[in-house]
């Protein structure tokens, strides 16, 4: 007897888990009201995109010298958040670390719908969209954008395998308890679930195609972020001429999609009553995580602006004194204390490691994080090598057009939408690995 595995202590039971847990999929009152709107939104603002379709990019505020404006900014936000499902499911998964257990498939839902909208707003910042795929088609290696379309693409197989094969389980229990599901849902469950019906053949086999997945994840999730960050490095513009973009926009990944998870974790919890399993714990442990990412990225920030300004080459100074104290130093100094120096120094507290508190930390550490991206794109192409000189007023500064602005709503909201589908249709929290972490028997019926 002292041989078999002790059972943690819970007052859990697995019936209670799968009602818990399905509840919402079936009857969540808002719901419907909340996807009309973001679809109202989608339809509003995808005119805005049908006028920049057919006038050309001209109705935007891009220039000849800012070419990369808020798309650019918006399109490496979005794969900076994807990445929290590798630093989740994958890096902490590999680890054994067991309190991401409840929290591992918000991350893979919030990395699939970020990721696939990145490469949307690449295509939307395009004025030849019709020929995408000569990139692919007429592609050379030598180009930095060929590599970044290639992990994008991989990045969002990798992951949509890595948020459906864990759920291969879940779904054979949806496909036997939701029966007021549609006749699609019910097929759809049943073409997923695959026939599990947990055998320890089959139980084997999924879990060593699952650690397959988070170990080949890591390279290719370390590879999309360090691409995107070569768009701007291997150039010699003054602010992107620096070896250490990869790993500096790889630690910025990691901070702007901790704080992603953090606000999905709180509204799942408090909007589908998961406070049974999406506990204090996880936040406080997603707090601590997020003071160490933020920490390294504090450090990454320090190396970039330190040593440029150490030198100060005549290009550096400019584009330095511009954002210390010149026309960008209200968003640069933002981004710096409210999206990172002020979250480290609150987190150390346990008290704003609290749901609601670090809720609203995180708001502004994910506003920060897309504020820098604004700050990394826009001045360096406002500062070029030779003067700009003898051009219209509109090229000299930039400000993003009405068109452009609704064309970045259109990104988010399609971002929400997928989002909020995704946790329509699939259990946001694992039922048979919550039940399992618990030391609860599971039983899947054929």
């Amino acid at each position: 007897m002292n041989d078999l595995p002790k059972q943690k202590e819970t007052n859990l039971s697995f019936e209670k888990i799968k009602k818990d847990i399905l509840h919402p999929m079936q009857n969540h009152k808002g719901l419907e009201l909340w996807i009309v709107f973001l679809i109202t939104v989608i339809s509003v603002c995808g005119w805005a995109y049908y006028i920049q379709l057919k006038d050309g990019l001209g109705v935007t505020g891009m220039r000849d010298y800012v070419s990369w404006g808020l798309y650019i900014a918006n399109f490496v936000f979005f794969v900076a958040v994807s990445l929290v499902g590798m630093l989740i499911s994958s890096i902490l998964g590999l680890l054994r670390i067991d309190w991401i257990t409840p929290i591992s498939r918000i991350a893979e839902i919030i990395a699939v719908a970020f990721v696939a909208v990145a490469g949307l707003v690449i295509v939307l910042d395009m004025g030849r969209p019709d020929r995408v795929l000569n990139v692919m088609i007429h592609g050379r290696f030598q180009s930095p954008i060929l590599w970044d379309v290639t992990v994008i693409t991989t990045y969002l197989t990798v992951s949509a395998l890595l948020l459906i094969l864990p759920m291969i389980p879940d779904l054979a229990i949806c496909k036997k308890e939701l029966t007021k599901a549609s006749p699609i849902m019910k097929k759809l469950y049943n073409i997923l679930s695959l026939g599990y019906i947990n055998t320890p053949a089959q139980h084997k086999h999924l879990h060593k195609m699952i650690r397959t997945l988070m170990v080949l994840i890591v390279p290719i999730g370390l590879a999309i972020h360090t691409v995107t960050s070569w768009l701007f490095a291997a150039t010699l513009r003054n602010g992107w001429d620096t070896t250490i973009f990869g790993p500096y926009f790889v630690a910025g990944a990691f901070v702007a999609g901790s704080a992603a998870l953090i606000i999905a974790m709180y509204f799942f919890r408090v909007n589908y009553k998961l406070q049974d399993y999406i506990t204090d714990l996880q936040f406080d442990k997603m707090g601590k995580l997020l003071v160490a990412v933020c920490l390294v990225y504090l450090y990454f920030n320090l190396n970039e602006f330190l040593v440029p300004g150490y030198k100060m080459k005549t290009g550096d100074d400019i584009h330095l004194k511009e954002l210390f104290y010149g026309n960008w130093a209200i968003m640069f100094w933002a981004s710096q204390l409210l999206g990172n120096i002020i979250p480290i120094i609150l987190l150390v507290n346990k008290k704003f490691r609290k749901p609601l508190p670090i809720m609203i930390i995180s708001l502004f550490v994910l506003a920060g994080a897309w504020f820098k991206r604004y700050v990394i794109v826009i001045p360096t192409m406002l500062h070029p090598h030779l003067p700009i000189q003898n051009v219209p007023e509109n090229f000299v500064h930039y400000y993003p057009s009405a068109i452009e602005i609704s064309v970045t709503v259109l990104s988010f909201a399609l971002v929400l939408l997928i989002i909020t589908v995704l946790s329509k249709i699939f259990p946001v929290v694992p039922i048979v690995e919550t039940a399992e972490s618990k030391g609860i028997e599971v039983k899947i019926e054929a």
